[in-house]
């Protein structure tokens, strides 16, 4: 049973979400500050946290970088500001996603059971897809069972799409991850040249794929 943590002051939002996820069959903890939240993060083990943005001690964004530098486990953000500003600064902190006040809980409860069942497959030792194997502990890849030899930026550039099956990746959030992993500076020129140098490995037809789609405009994606 997952354990959800939700920080959020006004204290009858955060009641009233609290008792719609435990007829989901979610453990849940609420939190009124900033203060409060992280001793809850402290004493027990949480597995997702709904956090608002403006808190009464401090900032949502800066607990959220705090928290991503120790833990990660995936975090929605509460916000009465949706601007596209305020969004990119959010994903800049860490955050899986927003939803902006007010909101259904329906489409909060669909947000989490989404991002858990992605958080599961990051989770996971090995990711299966078709014909494709990848196994993260040993870092190697398969396909029809026969290992395909990738450098070090296409195995993460690869990693991270299978982590994160079905969602699209931006190209910010790409390059981000892979500059974060290397330490040296991915342009998107850069970036497409691994994409392309992947797909001739991986894909039957280079040029027709089917683990690696372009979302044109937008980004990457692996699978449907």
């Amino acid at each position: 049973m997952k354990n959800i943590l939700i920080i959020e002051d006004d204290r009858m939002l955060n009641k009233g979400v609290a008792f719609a996820l435990k007829k989901e069959g979610y453990n849940t903890m609420c939190a009124y500050t900033k203060e409060e939240g992280k001793k809850l993060i402290q004493q027990n083990e949480v597995d997702f946290l709904l956090l608002d943005i403006g808190l009464p001690d401090g900032s949502g964004l800066d607990l959220c970088n705090e928290i991503k530098e120790k833990i990660d486990f995936p975090i929605v953000f509460f916000t009465a500001n949706d601007t596209e500003e305020d969004m990119i600064k959010g994903f800049e902190s860490g955050c899986d996603d927003y939803i902006s006040k007010p909101f259904s809980i329906e489409v909060l409860k669909f947000k989490i059971n989404a991002i858990l069942k992605r958080s599961d497959i990051h989770s996971k030792k090995l990711f299966v897809y078709k014909d494709l194997k990848v196994d993260f502990e040993a870092r190697r890849v398969y396909k029809r069972n026969e290992e395909i030899r990738l450098s070090a930026t296409e195995y993460k550039l690869l990693e991270i799409l299978c982590k994160n099956k079905g969602r699209a990746m931006t190209k910010e959030i790409l390059l981000d991850k892979l500059w974060d992993y290397n330490g040296n500076y991915v342009d998107d020129n850069t970036l497409s040249v691994n994409i392309r140098r992947i797909r001739k490995k991986i894909e039957d037809d280079s040029k027709n794929p089917e683990y690696i789609i372009t979302l044109f405009g937008i980004g990457y994606t692996l699978g449907e």
